[in-house]
């Protein structure tokens, strides 16, 4: 509120003084727009620096200040721009961050500036994610299916049915299969690791595999939290396998994926469940002569789909140079730009024209199989929800750590999610 005042104050000053802020032309004859970008791994940031380099030498009109930014404290900081009048004009976030923001007035309405060329590229599906209301605030460009990386040499000596995007485990198959692997691995050793440390995401992502949805909105446009028994199957597995099976150990289900790959490189581990950007550490990090593949997650009665939360490039409402900032986001975004900026992050674009790219289905590294699960991608079940950083933070969270360390039973953990999630969110919807 207290931006919008401020804002209002300056509109009226602009106005009395015979100019607006939209219409202000920069003193030298130079557009400038500040990119806060969030790609922190080496080869992400060289192609976003190198594609900022290619636009700033053929615009010398319209310049673009590369500014870096971190995902780790990317929502408060655009909380703090946004109200101060500082925000960025040019902004990477992820779309499960938008909703607030879009909602909130403070990202531009794209759907008057993207050409069509890029309206047309990119799936449905994928517009879905940053469509709020009637408004679209965000362009997703990049996706990340999460995938199994498994030690090849284990798998194949066990003999166990490899899993293909064809033919998937079901998740049934799949606690099956970690039982008989960790009683060929030996004592102190696990078939599975899952780094749980944000477990929300992927509970609730993988969860759509098994035809859980969490998140219902209902006639009056409200969302509630139902918890059925498909939205049981996800968690349910990686409670047994933890508690019950012993063939997921409990030491790393507060840790990132990073923290999990030292021992799965010495062989404690056989399976680790990772995003699929993963692959390049492992690449980096893997001793001479480790051997591993990329497998598709397990499957239920929804197949391979699963949610997916893409990170997204935005525009600020308060930009005076909204079309100098969506053609800018055009040239970033043109399908062989896409590509390189996929792999640089390891990822995979939302482009149809730019996941069709060759280099994109090979073998190697496991592009082709993360390709094959990218047509099976799904919003994120709370894409939309307002209030759901604070469900996340307050009540889910806690409720599935504790769920998966086997200190509360599937009851309290649904009685959790349902009545305390309600009761938060049911404060962001009163009319």
């Amino acid at each position: 509120m207290r931006r919008r005042i401020l804002t209002l104050t300056a509109a009226l000053a602009l106005l009395l003084t015979g100019c607006t802020a939209g219409n202000e032309a920069p003193e030298d004859g130079v557009v400038r727009l500040r990119f806060q970008s969030l790609a922190w791994q080496k080869e992400s940031v060289d192609a976003n620096r190198q594609l900022v380099k290619e636009w700033n030498a053929t615009h010398p009109d319209v310049q673009i200040d590369y500014v870096q930014g971190s995902w780790d404290s990317v929502h408060d900081q655009l909380l703090t721009s946004f109200e101060g009048g500082e925000a960025p004009d040019i902004i990477h976030d992820a779309s499960d961050d938008l909703a607030d923001f879009a909602y909130g007035g403070d990202l531009a309405d794209l759907r008057p500036l993207l050409p069509e060329r890029l309206r047309a590229d990119i799936p449905a599906r994928s517009w879905e994610t940053t469509t709020f209301g009637e408004g679209i605030y965000g362009v997703p460009f990049l996706q990340e299916p999460r995938v199994i990386i498994a030690n090849r040499k284990i798998l194949e000596s066990s003999g166990v049915r490899l899993p293909t995007p064809e033919k998937p485990w079901t998740w049934t198959e799949f606690r099956q299969i970690t039982q008989d692997l960790t009683r060929t691995m030996g004592s102190g050793r696990y078939a599975v690791a899952w780094p749980l440390k944000e477990p929300v995401s992927v509970s609730l992502n993988l969860g759509l595999s098994a035809g859980g949805q969490l998140f219902h909105r209902e006639a009056d446009g409200r969302v509630t939290v139902r918890f059925t028994e498909a939205d049981a199957v996800v968690p349910g597995t990686i409670h047994d396998q933890v508690v019950t099976d012993r063939t997921a150990p409990r030491t790393t289900l507060g840790s990132g994926g990073s923290d999990t790959l030292p021992g799965f490189f010495a062989g404690k581990y056989a399976m680790v469940p990772l995003g699929f950007a993963y692959r390049q550490q492992i690449v980096q990090q893997a001793p001479k002569g480790f051997e591993w593949m990329v497998l598709p997650a397990p499957a239920g009665d929804g197949g391979l789909t699963q949610g997916v939360s893409p990170q997204t490039l935005s525009i600020a409402e308060d930009s005076p140079y909204k079309k100098e900032a969506a053609a800018f986001l055009d040239f970033f975004l043109r399908p062989e730009n896409m590509v390189r900026l996929a792999r640089g992050d390891w990822m995979l674009p939302t482009g149809t024209t730019a996941l069709a790219d060759p280099s994109l289905h090979t073998a190697r590294d496991g592009w082709a199989t993360g390709a094959a699960v990218a047509e099976r991608l799904r919003p994120a079940p709370a894409q939309s929800v307002r209030g759901y950083p604070e469900w996340k933070d307050k009540v889910a969270t806690p409720a599935f750590q504790e769920y998966y360390s086997g200190a509360i039973d599937g009851a309290e953990l649904r009685r959790r999610l349902v009545t305390d999630g309600n009761r938060v969110l049911a404060r962001y919807q009163r009319k």
